[in-house]
């Protein structure tokens, strides 16, 4: 058994986990992440057929991160959002809903430095890029390897690998989704539940271009939206009834082109699926607390949420560039990085806006998915009404960027 020194453990190198990394090791830190899955495929981009959509301010941290450029070629401007409450059976029945909503970048570009509403990327292009710049960073990273046991001491964590090596630092930073090791082992409770809906997602070529646009229709069974990729090729996310994602995973590819194409209408030409259809659980669990003696949690690990306002990973990339300024800052003026006092003011900065994100978008699922005549009508009236209010129409759209409130220096595109 070996146990070796350094400044903050972070369990888990996915998206959150790697620029946290990034970071706190840009800034003088010593990180070292921990993750079950062989690194170097995180380099090859592959994966899970995910997209992302980016807030503007998020990706003002990867510019100075230094992975901006690496990610610029497979970022697409997201330049207008269309909402619309569409009806069964999908977006391409019946005639234009006269309740709408709809986003323009170009209104608020003297607030945001002419960025768009936000960027989509593939998930797997973010994990390629960010593993790629920690390897070149020298960051040191422990994988495969999977952490068995978590102790939380009065001067410092230690974690234990599962093949007896051992790491001690400071803090130890849970990253490692939903089932954390390191949430557990620090005694901190989830609540949450699960919805009876599954997001079914794949990627499309279009026939037509898109034009930077995304769309998003609300239908009963929960929202389906198309998002904009390069190179005219848009990502799905198909939330249905838990029944029929089951039933449109498994469907011979004629039969979901049909369903897919009945959902999509033809305002974009003919639709052709690129890759495999892959289908996820939707559920909402959330952390009781994001920190504990010697511990934080992030992204999944402290929050899991509804993708229907794209805002999850957003939110975790928030939380990272709060807890780099807060460590960061602690570290220079001689603190103890893991003291409750320093963690508190991290947990103190992104408690309200995590609760309150989750709960909004629980109340956005109920109140949308489904075909009740009157919570139609009052949806319908209040997306008019948002529309027809330009400054509350521009705030919704700051919001969305992620520019809105005490923003961490990274997310300003300032360093730290």
């Amino acid at each position: 058994m070996s146990e070796t020194e350094t400044d903050v453990i972070i369990a888990g190198a996915g998206i959150a986990g790697a620029t946290l990394a990034l970071a706190l090791n840009q800034a003088g830190l010593t990180p070292v992440l921990i993750d079950p899955v062989v690194f170097d495929a995180q380099v090859a981009p592959t994966f899970d057929g995910r997209a992302s959509a980016i807030a503007y301010a998020a990706f003002r941290q990867w510019r100075v991160l230094g992975v901006g450029s690496a990610l610029a070629p497979h970022a697409q401007r997201i330049e207008q959002i269309l909402v619309t409450d569409g009806q069964t059976p999908g977006a391409a029945t019946g005639g234009p809903q006269p309740f709408f909503l709809r986003f323009d970048s170009a209104e608020i570009a003297d607030r945001s430095d002419g960025e768009p509403l936000g960027y989509l990327i593939e998930n797997r292009h973010i994990r390629a890029a960010l593993a790629q710049a920690v390897l070149d960073a020298g960051i040191e990273v422990l994988a495969p390897a999977r952490v068995a046991a978590a102790r939380f001491g009065p001067r410092a964590a230690m974690i234990t690998l599962t093949d007896g090596r051992t790491r001690r630092a400071p803090l130890a930073v849970g990253a490692d989704g939903k089932g954390s090791v390191i949430r557990t082992e620090a005694g901190i409770g989830a609540v949450g539940w699960d919805y009876p809906q599954t997001g079914v997602v794949a990627t499309v070529r279009l026939e037509r271009p898109h034009e930077g646009v995304a769309h998003e229709y609300f239908l009963p069974g929960g929202p389906f939206a198309i998002l904009p990729l390069t190179g005219d090729r848009a990502s799905l996310v198909w939330t249905e009834t838990t029944a029929r994602g089951a039933a449109l995973k498994t469907a011979q590819p004629e039969i979901f082109h049909t369903h897919l194409q009945r959902r999509f209408g033809d305002f974009l030409g003919e639709v052709t699926v690129e890759g495999p259809v892959f289908t996820y659980p939707l559920s909402l669990n959330l952390a009781e607390r994001l920190v504990a003696p010697r511990a934080a949690l992030l992204g999944d690990a402290a929050h899991g949420i509804h993708p229907i306002a794209g805002q999850g990973l957003n939110l975790g990339l928030k939380s990272v560039a709060a807890l780099a300024q807060i460590l960061v800052e602690a570290a220079r003026l001689g603190e103890d990085i893991g003291s409750p006092v320093v963690l508190e003011r991290y947990a103190a900065w992104r408690r309200f806006d995590t609760a309150t994100l989750a709960a909004g978008t629980d109340l956005f699922v109920r109140l949308f998915s489904n075909d009740n005549p009157l919570l139609r009508l009052a949806r319908g009236v209040g997306m008019a009404a948002v529309n027809r209010i330009g400054p509350a129409r521009r705030f919704f759209m700051t919001e969305a960027g992620g520019a809105v409130g005490d923003l961490p220096r990274l997310l300003k595109g300032e360093a730290l």
